[in-house]
Formats: C-alpha cells, sequence, structure tokens
C-alpha cells in the first residue's frame, strides 16, 4: 500500500481486470437499472451467450424479490470462485486506473478507480464522517445486498464518489498525461452505453493525485470554500451513484469486525471498497430532478392538509419553496416560506412522508416532468413538478442537513451509469 495515502479515504487497490475475453462481452450495466424492463436485460443474456460476463457476477435488482433468488446468489458466488480458480484475472497491485466514459452524447465523464476506506465512510444521517451518504439510507434496502455480497469472494464496484473539486485539480490533471501511462483498455458498451477507456498511472501521477486530495480535504480550505463561520468536519466525497450498494460494504465489514480481534481489522480486505472517484463539476455530470406522483389521494384533501402542515403557506409563487403540481385538468403552484430544508424536495418529502403514514396512497418517483404529468390525469393522483438541483447545492446540503431527501437526483440517464469491469478481492 502506498504510505502517502494513510491519511486519506481514498488509496490505490489491487484491481483486478479480465483477460482472455471479450471487453464488449464482459461488461454490463449497474444492476440496479432497467427494474421494470425485464426485456433489457433478456437482450443482455442474448449478446453475451456462453462468453465470460460480469452478467454471471452480478444480480439485478429486479432479482432480489424472485422466487430462486436464493440459487442465484450461489450460482454468483460459484461463479466468481471459478473464475478466480480457471485465472480469469490479472491483478494490478496497489493500482490507481484514470478512466474516460465517452457518453453515446459525445461528453467525456472522467474518473479515477481505487478504493475508499469504510472506517471513514458513515451512511447515518448527521454523519461527520470524512466520505457520507448523500441521501436517506433504506435500512430494509440493505439485508437483500448483504446476502449476495457476505459470501462473494470479489467485488464488482457500480458506486461513484463526488469531490468537490472546482478548480479540476484531482482528476483532470490526469487527462493530458496519458502518454506516460499504461493503456489497460478501450472498447464500446452495449446497449448505447458509449465507450470506456482506461490507463494505470505512474507512481509520480499518483504522488500528485494524494497532493491534490490532501489540499482538497485541509480543513482550512474546507471551511473557506463552504464560508463556514463554525469548525463543521471535513466532508471529502460524498456518494454520487451506488448509496446502497456502498452501505451494504459497510454492513458487511462491520460484521467481520465483530469476528475479528481489533488488531487485525486493518488487514481484512472487506474495510475497503472498490470505487470510481469522480469530480462534481465535471461537464458530463448531469443531475436530473426525479419528480413525485401521489396515487390514491383525493388532491384538494392532500392540498388542504399540506397547507394546515406549513402554516403560511402560499397559493402561488413567492418567497421560498414553489412547488408546481398538476392533477387532472388543474394545475398551480405552492409556496413554503421560511423553510427548514436547503431544497424544495426536502419541504415536499417531509410532507409526504407524514401524510402517507396516516393516509392512504402512495409516492412513486418518476423521471420525466411529461411522464408525471400524463400519470396525474388518472383519477385519484397529483404531480409535483421538482426542479432540477443545481450540482453547487449538494455538498452545502449535505454539510448542513445530512443527507438528501431520497430520491433527489439522478445522475444521468440509466445508459449512462457505471458498467462493471474491474473487480477486487474482498475474502482472502
Amino acid at each position: 500500500m502506498n504510505h502517502t495515502f494513510e491519511s486519506l479515504p481514498f488509496r490505490p487497490a489491487d484491481i483486478l481486470l479480465p483477460k482472455d475475453c471479450e471487453y464488449s462481452k464482459w461488461s454490463v450495466v449497474a444492476c440496479d437499472q432497467y427494474t421494470s424492463q425485464p426485456e433489457y436485460w433478456q437482450r443482455v443474456a442474448e449478446h453475451v451467450g456462453r462468453a465470460p460476463s460480469t452478467l454471471r457476477l452480478i444480480l439485478p435488482e429486479s432479482c432480489l424479490e424472485g422466487p430462486n433468488v436464493e440459487t442465484d446468489i450461489m450460482e454468483i458466488n460459484n461463479t466468481m470462485s471459478r473464475y478466480l480458480r480457471e485465472g480469469r484475472f490479472v491483478c494490478h497491485p496497489d493500482a490507481l486506473f484514470y478512466v474516460e466514459r465517452i457518453l453515446d452524447n459525445g461528453k467525456v465523464r472522467r474518473g479515477l478507480m481505487g478504493m475508499v476506506d469504510l472506517e471513514q465512510y458513515d451512511y447515518e444521517p448527521g454523519a461527520e464522517s470524512l466520505v457520507r451518504a448523500t441521501e436517506g439510507t433504506v435500512l430494509s434496502r440493505i439485508p437483500p445486498r448483504v446476502a449476495v455480497r457476505k459470501n462473494a469472494p470479489i467485488e464488482l464496484p457500480h458506486v461513484m464518489l463526488l469531490a468537490d473539486d472546482p478548480d479540476k485539480t484531482v482528476i483532470e490533471p490526469l487527462a493530458d498525461q496519458t502518454e506516460d501511462m499504461t493503456l489497460l483498455y478501450d472498447f464500446d458498451l452495449m446497449e448505447g452505453g458509449g465507450r470506456l477507456r482506461g490507463w494505470e498511472l505512474t507512481q509520480d501521477q499518483k504522488e500528485q493525485v494524494v497532493q491534490a486530495l490532501a489540499a482538497l480535504a485541509d480543513p482550512a480550505a474546507f471551511r473557506a470554500r463552504y464560508h463556514l463561520k463554525e469548525d463543521l468536519p471535513v466532508l471529502l466525497f460524498a456518494v454520487g451513484d451506488g448509496n446502497h450498494s456502498l452501505a451494504t460494504a459497510k454492513e458487511c465489514y462491520e460484521r467481520q469486525k465483530r469476528l475479528t480481534p481489533p488488531e487485525h481489522w486493518d488487514t481484512l480486505p472487506a474495510r475497503f471498497a472498490l470505487v470510481e472517484l469522480n469530480n462534481l463539476h465535471d461537464t458530463a455530470l448531469e443531475f436530473e430532478p426525479i419528480h413525485r406522483v401521489v396515487f390514491g389521494v383525493e388532491p384538494q384533501q392532500l392540498l388542504a392538509a399540506m397547507e394546515a402542515y406549513y402554516p403560511g403557506l402560499i397559493h402561488g409563487e413567492g418567497e421560498g419553496h414553489a412547488l408546481p403540481y398538476v392533477w387532472g385538468e388543474h394545475q398551480g403552484t405552492i409556496t413554503v416560506p421560511n423553510p427548514k430544508a436547503q431544497l424544495p424536495v426536502g419541504t415536499l418529502q417531509r410532507f409526504l412522508d407524514d401524510y402517507l403514514q396516516n393516509n392512504p396512497g402512495r409516492v412513486d418517483y418518476i423521471h420525466g416532468a411529461q411522464v408525471a404529468r400524463d400519470l396525474a390525469r388518472r383519477k385519484d393522483t397529483i404531480a409535483f413538478l421538482l426542479p432540477a438541483m443545481g450540482k453547487e447545492e449538494l455538498f452545502p446540503t449535505v454539510i448542513h442537513d445530512g443527507v438528501l431527501p431520497r430520491k433527489t437526483f439522478s445522475m444521468g440517464r440509466a445508459q449512462d451509469k457505471r458498467f462493471y469491469l474491474e473487480a477486487r478481492r474482498i475474502r482472502d
């Protein structure tokens, strides 16, 4: 391990890459995508055929509640062990990879593959760790994911960490240094995923990265960056994608700690998780809103309840959090003045959680304003159309509010999510 990274939560890892296989069939999209589109995963299976693939090393989220889930998990673990026995992987020890994802719109998203120290990560609201969740963790979603990971010999990440690096000091300088690196892969991804290429950093470049990260983590620089008067703990990384996957890795590590003497915790492979680090200010990273559609309610009654919940609520636009709504042929805006939450979605979600706890109805989280509008034409349905969250709001909100409400934003479209490629051993 490179000791210059020891004070930081992100560091080089022993990264496994597949060998003697077709990368375009090996690499598939994150398991939490296309959960309502089984035809997508069927096309992937037909494309992969009998070739070695990460498709056989993951469990699509749509299968977590399936009747054969235990058998599926056992088969995944057996395939992982078989790939290891067959020498399917080549190990790049103590490595950082610089990666470029060319999206189908032509934009290039840049990242850095390494591992995060789970001792310096906490997903609980109000956490003060260097690495924090961005959205509230739904604890019921952790156990089925633990079932997949707890006996797995390797991990394949789709977690994306975000650094708030407006001066582009960590990742972007590497783009002009690829001639000094070793090219590892360069291939087209399936199903409109674009293209992926990656290089291994030199020792000098790793030193360059650690110096830039240390500067970002400096407490004085942190306070100045966010105009903080009080001495708040540094937030270095926020989880952009894969909040529940990283929380699962944390839970599996904590379970191993309970069975391991404390003096051996440092050597547990499960203490770390492989991740891709991205810059919040990467122009290819786009935040899209996630709207709320509430079914099985009387819209006028719900709006009246919101007025009682937020005294002083304004019908129309005003100073505060404006919340446009649509139901049937009706549309309008209500404004909550002097909101306690940082974002409009927080103001809305706080009310909806309370209302649906005491009244019939259910809420769904919808991408696309027109889709939300179309759903709101149904009887007993109302849609709230939320604004896109500015990327510059992410870190201040996590610093002040703890975590964002669940389903606050989406980082790009489904085909833009991380594709599995790299792996790492998490059991000796």
